[in-house]
């Protein structure tokens, strides 16, 4: 079901002093793809939005580097339901540090089936994709700005998977989806290409934290 209009969802502040240090989750980080099946919490959700564009400035700058601080990256949060969020496709809004809540409803299993049937990322309580608008980088940077888009989603990828580790959840990073299935999926406008995503999910308890 689509909203008649979207709805800001304020995350919770985000922690600056986690329990593991940088070498503990670098250390730690691996691809998990089994999931136990349940959810993150919406401040669990924050925090790994947070680590990926969150505002970490007076300026404006945020988590990652971006060149010519243009952020040319967008956030997507695929949700399964919880306690505190509702099932839904979801737009993180950094300014706010907010969620705009875009469609309701279960769609993992339809991401899943768009990258290319891997049925694993089901279980996933969250699917995080990173859309880019290549424009805003590319006006100021020319075709070069591809690459450097391309740099900053790297960076993004990074920060989940290690804010991941650090909040005892798996993450995998899939490449391999339908661009046209996803851009449909998550209504983006014109101008917006998903890049990469990531799932996050509660792991079986025989991989490491």
């Amino acid at each position: 079901m689509t909203l008649s209009s979207a709805s800001l969802i304020t995350l919770p502040q985000p922690s600056t002093n986690g329990g593991l240090t940088l070498e503990q989750a670098i250390a730690h980080r691996r691809s998990v793809r089994e999931f136990e099946g349940g959810s993150v919490s919406l401040a669990q959700l924050g925090q790994l939005l947070w680590a990926a564009q969150g505002v970490t400035h007076p300026r404006g700058l945020r988590a990652v580097p971006s060149a010519g601080a243009l952020y040319p990256l967008e956030l997507y949060a695929i949700a399964a339901d919880s306690g505190d969020i509702e099932a839904g496709v979801y737009h993180y809004r950094p300014d706010r540090h907010g969620l705009d809540r875009l469609v309701e409803g279960d769609f993992r299993s339809r991401f899943a089936a768009a990258a290319l049937r891997q049925t694993w990322i089901e279980r996933a309580s969250v699917i995080l994709v990173v859309v880019a608008v290549h424009a805003r980088t590319m006006a100021k940077y020319g075709n070069r700005g591809r690459r450097y888009v391309a740099i900053e989603a790297g960076h993004c990828a990074q920060d989940i998977y290690l804010q991941a580790v650090s909040l005892e959840l798996g993450a995998t990073e899939v490449g391999a989806f339908s661009d046209a299935a996803v851009s449909r999926l998550l209504r983006l406008p014109e101008g917006q290409e998903p890049v990469t995503s990531i799932a996050v999910g509660q792991p079986f308890s025989e991989h490491p934290p």
